[in-house]
């Protein structure tokens, strides 16, 4: 099975999600959108809202980059500011970043041509309801004039019973990827009422999406997406490539690409006592003040912790200065 180009950088988390807008024209079931983006416009580059463009270009530059894969809600609905970003991007990279764009449209010939040199590859969604018919569709019909004009085309959709009914459509594309099914805030009333369950207690698959997608998967142009392969190749691989970038001389970068530094946070009047600590006993790259207090290499802290006043804590979180996955005290 040969994967698609954007699906290669996912792989090797060289991919920057560029999410352009939260409204769509359709409204399926099992959108996994959170309510916070749904029906806005609001730009994220991966977690980090955009409120200027050169921001999306800062954000790639600290993961470096191969490749921008843009999503939604249904990005062709806002087209002059995709084809903005992705031109951007392609003339501060290069033409060689790979984009690759989702959409529930089926584009039209003009849109095609605005997206040409732009977009790499297009990612089309049919919705459940038309694959019963899909060669009569106009997917399978903008996939032909994707195609002859230069773009790579494949689909794109989640597992769900009677996925076999794509198989028709598979001369005509690329690739066509499916997407494990996953439990949502937003679609979780619509899960219970078909009666789907959690696969486990660590993902949100639902039980039974592969099967579903058994006779798919036969065919060499399929790809299967796990909901685990996404969580624990796919983020942590983008994550150690911002982390390598990022990270600052006494941060310890994990296996996961989250980072590990340790933090002392004086209380009032302590804090210069706690700083002459550090720059007499210290390597000056081995601690930095900030904001919270003095943040240093964990291991430094734990050696030095009895000489220095204040709250004491080792911190785990997502690289330049993400999430906080875990707090330790000492």
């Amino acid at each position: 099975m040969t994967l698609s180009d954007g699906c290669v950088l996912c792989h090797q988390g060289a991919k920057m999600v560029l999410f352009v807008t939260g409204r769509c024209h359709r409204s399926c079931w099992y959108c996994p959108l959170s309510s916070e983006r749904k029906g806005t416009d609001t730009v994220y580059a991966n977690e980090v809202p955009i409120d200027v463009p050169s921001q999306i270009i800062e954000v790639a530059e600290t993961m470096s980059a191969l490749g921008t894969g843009v999503t939604g809600g249904e990005p062709l609905l806002c087209l002059e500011k995709v084809t903005e970003y992705c031109r951007m991007l392609k003339d501060h990279f290069g033409t060689e970043h790979q984009i690759h764009l989702y959409t529930a449209k089926a584009p039209s010939d003009s849109e095609l041509a605005e997206m040409q040199g732009l977009v790499d590859e297009i990612r089309l969604h049919p919705p459940r309801e038309c694959w019963d018919t899909i060669l009569d569709s106009d997917f399978i019909r903008s996939a032909q004039r994707a195609k002859e004009m230069g773009f790579d085309i494949g689909i794109e959709v989640p597992a769900l019973p009677g996925l076999e009914l794509l198989i028709p459509a598979l001369p005509y594309l690329d690739f066509l990827n499916i997407n494990e099914l996953e439990w949502g805030e937003t679609n979780a009333y619509a899960m219970r009422e078909r009666g789907y369950e959690l696969a486990d207690e660590l993902h949100n698959a639902i039980h039974g999406a592969r099967e579903w997608a058994g006779e798919l998967l036969k065919h060499d142009k399929v790809h299967w997406c796990s909901s685990g392969f996404k969580d624990s190749v796919q983020l942590r691989e983008r994550l150690k490539r911002i982390a390598e970038n990022t990270a600052r001389p006494f941060d310890e970068i994990t296996d996961d690409g989250t980072i590990v530094y340790g933090i002392v946070e004086p209380e009032v009047g302590e804090r210069e006592a706690v700083l002459q600590f550090c720059r007499e006993r210290l390597d000056p790259d081995s601690f930095e003040e900030s904001a919270d207090g003095i943040e240093m290499a964990w291991w430094l802290l734990e050696e030095h912790k009895d000489g220095m006043p204040g709250k004491k804590c080792v911190i785990e979180r997502y690289p330049n200065r993400g999430m906080v996955v875990e707090m330790t005290p000492l």
